[in-house]
């Protein structure tokens, strides 16, 4: 009977392991996607905002409207992600 019991609990220990495995693997997975999101809707917003008409080359006056664009994008993410990171430490989420 014992032997059997070792099995299954070893066999238990393994799929614990895999679990957490997984939930990394999908974790690492969904801050990718958020990133290509937040990056595709950046590129969205600042390219209707500095590009008046496609060429094949940028003028220096839209591409500092794009530099300024996507750093100003990427402050105010930053910004909203540290508030909310704040707010969950104060009520205690974390």
């Amino acid at each position: 009977m014992s032997d059997s019991f070792d099995t299954f609990s070893s066999g238990l220990d393994t799929t614990k392991g895999a679990d957490k495995e997984l939930q990394e693997f999908l974790m690492v997975e969904k801050q990718k996607a958020q990133l290509n999101a937040q990056i595709h809707e950046f590129n969205d917003f600042c390219w209707e905002k500095c590009v008046d008409k496609p060429s094949n080359r940028l003028d220096s006056r839209t591409e500092t409207c794009l530099t300024n664009c996507v750093d100003r994008f990427i402050d105010v993410s930053l910004l909203i992600t540290n508030r909310f990171a704040q707010l969950l430490q104060k009520s205690g989420g974390m």
